[in-house]
């Protein structure tokens, strides 16, 4: 199978809004769109029917009505419907492992409330074995969202490897020709606290570890795209807070998550969590060792 960009219908605006950004985002790769509507009842493709009694009547209608709107918007782009008779959990999970990326939308709640994801949505980000981008929906209560910053934003943990999210992270700001962010929080330690405030020497230290420690997981990216402007950012806040606050206005955040192991499980670490509860832009969550 060719690579496909794979973004999930359902017939929601969230659902389309994700179609939408997922569409620039196969046009920028230079990847086939493939829009796919899952329904466990649909029924065996028949070689004709008229539309009153096909039972897949409206699945079709669905997928075609985001088809041609998309091929209008992007006439160079390929763009093709997959309907698939099984749940959606199933049919998106097994979509990703056949696709560069997985997109869904995701639904807008009050403010105060930040938003949630589906009952399909978070096992399928958390089991994947491909990243899952989530773009929230345009109605989520908040007015209009800030134009996107043209950069792209990593969280970077520092320990064990990174390299499938940073090669995400990197070919997604190559493929926008924005710079690249690199964000790593580290909260400040007790022993760094005092009643004035923090002390600053410590907190000099540490920021400076942790700078060597990110450039030294940044060189060889780098070296393999030097087209890519990156600024690093070292937070002292907590990991989440860090990310969270360093994603505002942004093209896209890149989040990681580790493997689902044998025996465990799946689950989404605290960061991700964050960044998708609480981030406004798209999120990438993308599994790595």
């Amino acid at each position: 199978m060719q690579p496909v960009v794979t973004v999930g219908l359902d017939g929601s605006p969230e659902s389309l809004a994700a179609a939408r950004w997922a569409a620039d985002e196969a046009e920028k790769r230079k990847l086939t769109l493939r829009l796919m509507h899952a329904w466990p009842l649909l029924a065996p493709e028949p070689t004709r029917v008229p539309s009153e009694v096909d039972q897949n009547y409206w699945a079709k209608r669905l997928v075609h009505t985001a088809q041609a709107e998309l091929q209008a918007r992007h006439p160079g782009l390929s763009v093709v419907g997959n309907l698939v008779a099984d749940d959606a959990q199933n049919a998106l999970l097994q979509a990703a492992t056949e696709s560069e990326m997985l997109v869904l939308g995701s639904r807008g709640l009050e403010p105060v409330q930040s938003y949630f994801l589906g009952d399909v949505s978070m096992p399928v980000v958390a089991r994947a074995e491909r990243p899952v981008v989530l773009v929230r929906g345009p109605s989520d209560g908040e007015g209009a969202a800030p134009a996107p910053a043209e950069r792209v934003v990593v969280a970077l943990k520092l320990h064990g490897s990174s390299d499938d999210l940073l090669d995400f992270a990197f070919h997604s700001a190559a493929a926008r020709g924005v710079p690249l962010q690199a964000v790593h929080g580290r909260s400040v330690p007790l022993h760094a606290r005092v009643p004035w405030g923090v002390d600053h020497n410590v907190t000099e230290e540490i920021t400076g570890d942790a700078q060597k420690e990110l450039g030294k997981a940044l060189r060889p990216w780098r070296e393999k795209y030097p087209q890519v402007d990156v600024v690093e950012g070292i937070r002292l806040d907590s990991p989440a807070k860090a990310v969270v606050r360093a994603a505002e206005g942004a093209a896209l955040l890149v989040v990681g998550r580790r493997e689902h192991r044998p025996g465990l499980a799946p689950h989404l670490g605290p960061v991700a969590q964050a960044a998708i509860h609480h981030g406004r832009c798209p999120v990438a969550v993308v599994p790595h060792a």
